[in-house]
């Protein structure tokens, strides 16, 4: 398990809670290289059962199954990781470095299948036990309004207003197919699991804690802020690094105004 000897190298604290979950969800911001490392070392100490990660679809794993010798580039090369549109390949190498042969899950909604979503509705894109996985629930009306307008804000202000409820059920679909496939891994394999993914899932209050089925699982989130400046939502921890120099995101919807 998490030794506070290891952490203490780069400078972590964590709360008593690190030391017994059966399932271990580490948050990050997808272009800091701090996070990754970060998560490389829980990685190391914790040991998992299998990882499972939101930027590897089912056809990705399975193509990474099927490697004789599982490197790094050898991963990068049969997922097509640099057409994937995640960011660049080496951020996250550290953390497969770390993996050894552990078996790594994929958790990424296809595009087509995100498309279903917009066109027929969540449930129907996520299919079969979605009343399991809570997409049948439908949000609180203050939840839904909050959640509309993070995403209203995270597109710098460029969507129409009527397509923020598709984004919510996007977003929504994204952290129930991350809890199907954790729980699947944690059937398969034991604990403990390690889940990869990105802080708006990882969050405790929204994320894909609030779609695993079962209220028996130990959950363990971890969110990564940079600065002084905290991820949004709730964590069970919350680590920092540096911030990283961005480009504006929104620069190019801002030309001209």
């Amino acid at each position: 398990m998490i030794t506070r000897a290891l952490l203490s190298l780069f400078g972590l604290i964590v709360t008593s809670a690190a030391f017994a979950a059966d399932i271990y969800i580490l948050g990050e911001s997808h272009d800091n290289p701090a996070h990754h490392k970060t998560q490389a070392a829980w990685i190391s100490d914790i040991k998992p059962k299998a990882v499972v990660f939101e930027m590897l679809e089912p056809g990705q794993e399975r193509a990474i199954a099927m490697l004789r010798d599982r490197t790094p580039q050898a991963m990068r090369d049969v997922t097509r990781w640099d057409q994937s549109g995640w960011p660049e390949f080496d951020l996250y190498k550290p953390i497969f470095l770390a993996l050894g042969d552990v078996p790594i899950l994929g958790a990424g909604v296809p595009r087509e299948q995100a498309r279903a979503a917009f066109d027929r509705g969540v449930v129907d894109a996520f299919g079969k036990d979605a009343d399991i996985y809570g997409l049948m629930q439908p949000l609180s009306d203050q939840e839904q309004s909050a959640r509309e307008a993070l995403q209203f804000a995270s597109h710098c202000g460029a969507l129409p207003k009527e397509m923020l409820p598709m984004m919510v059920d996007v977003q929504r679909l994204r952290d129930a197919t991350l809890a199907r496939r954790t729980y699947q891994a944690f059937q398969t394999y034991g604990a403990p699991i390690v889940v990869i993914t990105g802080n708006g899932h990882a969050r405790r209050d929204w994320g894909m804690v609030q779609y695993l089925p079962s209220t028996d699982l130990s959950v363990f989130a971890l969110g990564q802020g940079e600065g002084t400046v905290p991820p949004d939502g709730d964590f069970d921890q919350i680590l920092y690094s540096d911030p990283i120099v961005r480009d504006d995101p929104c620069a190019v919807f801002n030309k001209g105004s």
